[in-house]
């Protein structure tokens, strides 16, 4: 999923060139969306994942900023820096999608470039 992560990346890139830095996550969001549908990019946007424990499916939900390409998870954040919590929030998400194996988590608060990881389960 090389290809379809660079896709994403590059709209988000796009967005933060626009941007910059400064504005809230969901500002990004927004703006990702739009640019994302320009690009022709598929994509889900909130797209909620249920938590299994103990072969018991639990009420509470995590949402999911964005699903790419029906295969890619896409966390956004508007955050100085990335830190660990961030990178354990966006792994857990993948964890608990039971199926996807792919995530990026994408920092639109990072001052002169955008900040992006790529994980892959």
């Amino acid at each position: 999923l090389k290809q379809e992560v660079f896709a994403i990346v590059g709209a988000a890139i796009d967005v933060h060139r626009v941007l910059g830095s400064g504005f809230l996550e969901a500002v990004y969001h927004e703006a990702l969306e739009l640019e994302l549908a320009d690009r022709s990019i598929p994509f889900v946007s909130q797209s909620p994942l249920t938590i299994n424990y103990k072969a018991h499916m639990l009420q509470n939900r995590y949402i999911v900023d964005l699903v790419c390409y029906g295969s890619v998870l896409v966390e956004l954040k508007a955050l100085d820096r990335l830190s660990s919590r961030e990178e354990a929030q966006t792994l857990n998400y993948l964890k608990a999608s039971q199926g996807l194996r792919v995530a990026v988590l994408i920092n639109f608060g990072a001052t002169r470039t955008l900040e992006w990881k790529r994980y892959v389960l």
